[in-house]
């Protein structure tokens, strides 16, 4: 189906807004909630509660280029043992979105904020997510500090939790700050005009490899995966570009799991129950077996992530611009994380992917609600109070936020494959080189290796599996439905 160029972005608009709905997504707020949001006043500036005033230290944002929902802010300290402490200041959300209220319940229904190429739809109000609640440039907001002591050696040696007033002295970029610690460009120049920051980054950026090199020797998968957006000229489509991890991108993800994990052990210490972030041991642990067969490598019968982690390291080296296709298949052969309640006295199943028993999500309260649950949990337990959940509430949400998280990928997934339908509609007949994604008894999917376009094998599947490389051509697009059909040839 042909779209006129000039409407593009309208177009993928109403996809977005119908695909919203059709998941029980909520595209925008209720009456009651802007009501509610009219009436908030200020961002709270401190107060008797704040146990500790943090603003002085060298906190600084790293984040996207046009982000404004800033939820993290960190800041190193070199111990004179050589130890490291890195501080991690996590949003406080609840402070200003009270459980049970209208903002709260938008929240609660989708549970995540949904990006995609056409419109954003923030799980909160712009004006909390993008400036009473985010931790803005030079802005004093109340925070969640984690406190993280790591060893010359990357094992996190201690760690606490405090309520704490910060400031925002630099708002980073990530592309810009890794250009700079990779040598290819000068320092920005936020931090250039923060004394010592330049200094500050440079620590950060030494302990989070050490935190990764750590969890990598005890089984951390290294996945690295190709993400697309849709560029647009005005409002016509003109390419998909491929956002590619760099070094201060790895310094916020290596921060954020140790934090998590902190967070995790921190409720666990003070009997409270928490939400763990979950990925089970993949089901299809035969076929990862298979996929890596073919490289020489025999891995054990039942899955083990220290040897999957091996294989990895090695094949990451060997071809690494092959790598992300390797990726994405043992991706989809672990299966999806989920949501899962751990109570006092109990153990969950642990994340497999990130080799680690103890994991929440609780680093963006600003847009994942799990975050937000997480950070009231937290508050309760610094206060001695009971937990503002009970038992059958919080297992509810757990199963709620794990079905939402999966309706949210589907919305943002079935608009890029709307904006992918409207480049290559002018190309049908034409075939390309392609990995199998996905295969079970409703489809087998391909991803083309250029572009990065995924689409549904609709002939000349037979024996395809994940991981296969295949020829194929394509016959069909949809804009509208977000349909990329192909089959398979010679």
């Amino acid at each position: 189906m042909e779209t006129d160029a000039r409407q593009h972005r309208a177009v993928l608009r109403r996809v977005a807004r119908l695909a919203m709905l059709g998941r029980g997504m909520l595209p925008d707020f209720s009456a009651e909630a802007i009501a509610e949001l009219d009436g908030i006043g200020a961002a709270p500036a401190g107060g008797e509660r704040f146990l500790r005033d943090l603003r002085d230290l060298p906190w600084a944002s790293i984040d996207n280029d046009d982000s404004r929902d800033l939820d993290q802010l960190t800041v190193a300290e070199t111990l004179p043992d050589g130890a490291v402490k890195i501080r991690v200041a996590i949003a406080d959300v609840d402070t200003l979105v009270k459980k049970g209220s209208a903002i709260d319940e938008h929240a609660r229904q989708n549970t995540t904020s949904v990006y995609t190429a056409a419109e954003i739809f923030p799980m909160l109000p712009e004006r909390l997510s993008t400036d009473l609640t985010s931790l803005g440039f030079r802005e004093d907001r109340p925070a969640i500090v984690v406190e993280l002591v790591i060893d010359g050696g990357g094992s996190l040696r201690d760690s606490d939790i405090c309520e704490a007033l910060v400031r925002n002295h630099a708002k980073l970029a990530y592309d810009s700050v890794a250009a700079w610690l990779e040598g290819k460009e000068p320092a920005p120049e936020p931090v250039a005009a923060v004394p010592g920051l330049d200094a500050n980054l440079r620590v950060q950026d030494l302990a989070a490899r050490k935190l990764k090199a750590f969890r990598h020797e005890h089984g951390a998968l290294d996945l690295e995966t190709i993400e697309t957006r849709p560029v647009f000229d005005g409002e016509e489509i003109r390419d998909l570009e491929t956002e590619r991890r760099n070094r201060a991108k790895e310094i916020i993800e290596d921060f954020m799991i140790a934090a998590n994990g902190a967070t995790a052990r921190f409720l666990a210490a003070r009997r409270s129950p928490s939400l763990r972030r979950v990925v089970r041991s993949p089901d299809r642990w035969g076929r990862i077996v298979d996929v890596a067969s073919p490289y020489g490598v025999r891995l054990p019968s039942t899955p083990d992530p220290k040897a999957l982690a091996r294989f990895l390291a090695l094949r990451r080296e060997a071809d690494p611009l092959r790598f992300p296709d390797l990726s994405l298949t043992i991706i989809k052969l672990m299966g999806a994380g989920e949501y899962v309640v751990e109570f006092p006295g109990e153990e969950a199943p642990g994340h497999f992917g990130l080799a680690v028993p103890d994991y929440t999500h609780s680093t963006a309260p600003n847009r994942r609600y799990p975050d937000l649950i997480t950070q009231r949990l937290l508050k309760a337990a610094l206060a001695g109070s009971p937990p503002p959940y009970g038992p059958e509430e919080l297992v509810e949400l757990a199963r709620h936020c794990t079905a939402k998280e999966n309706d949210a990928n589907k919305v943002e997934r079935q608009v890029r494959k709307s904006a992918a339908a409207m480049l290559l509609s002018s190309r049908i007949g034409e075939r390309f080189d392609a990995i199998v994604t996905g295969a079970s008894e409703k489809g087998t999917w391909v991803r083309l290796l250029r572009p990065p376009v995924e689409g549904k094998l609709v002939r000349g599947h037979e024996g395809a599996d994940v991981g296969h490389r295949i020829r194929v051509q394509l016959v069909r697009t949809d804009v509208e439905l977000g349909y990329i059909d192909f089959k398979g040839v010679d």
